[in-house]
């Protein structure tokens, strides 16, 4: 499944990549997440609670932050498992900065199954870009 966006940060491209950068930040804005703990450089353990319609989980995911290109790009790996399923995938994250603003364009495909992805295969999409919206209007409220 494959989500995408592109998001107006009236902030430069160092402040919005700090606030990637940072695990408090991240912690506060990911949708679902309990715990973010660095467990090595640039890697992550997770635990989030996510829901698709009636069907609602608990996962253990690894992050890990990629290719880092500052103040430009990233990429953002996940994978990750619970009782209902499991989930991977990779975010291709870039960064363009023109008059002190800065836009931040994600790219996405993820792969999910179990039950989760059975009960859910056709909320998926529009669950999982919702997610990433209300992930971005945190960060865009934390300039």
């Amino acid at each position: 499944m494959e989500v995408s966006g592109s998001y107006e940060f009236n902030a430069t491209a160092e402040q919005v990549w700090g606030l990637l950068m940072d695990p408090k930040v991240l912690a506060s804005c990911l949708p679902g997440v309990q715990s973010l703990d660095p467990v090595g450089a640039d890697e992550y353990q997770a635990v989030v609670n996510v829901g698709v319609g009636p069907v609602n989980g608990r996962y253990t995911a690894k992050i890990f932050l990629r290719d880092q290109n500052p103040y430009n790009s990233l990429k953002l790996v996940l994978e990750g498992k619970g009782s209902l399923g499991f989930a991977n995938g990779e975010s291709l994250i870039n960064l363009v900065e023109q008059d002190g603003k800065t836009t931040l364009n994600i790219k996405g495909d993820t792969q999910v199954g179990g039950p989760v992805a059975r009960v859910g295969q056709r909320m998926m999409g529009s669950v999982a870009q919702g997610m990433m919206d209300r992930f971005i209007k945190c960060l865009q409220d934390s300039v």
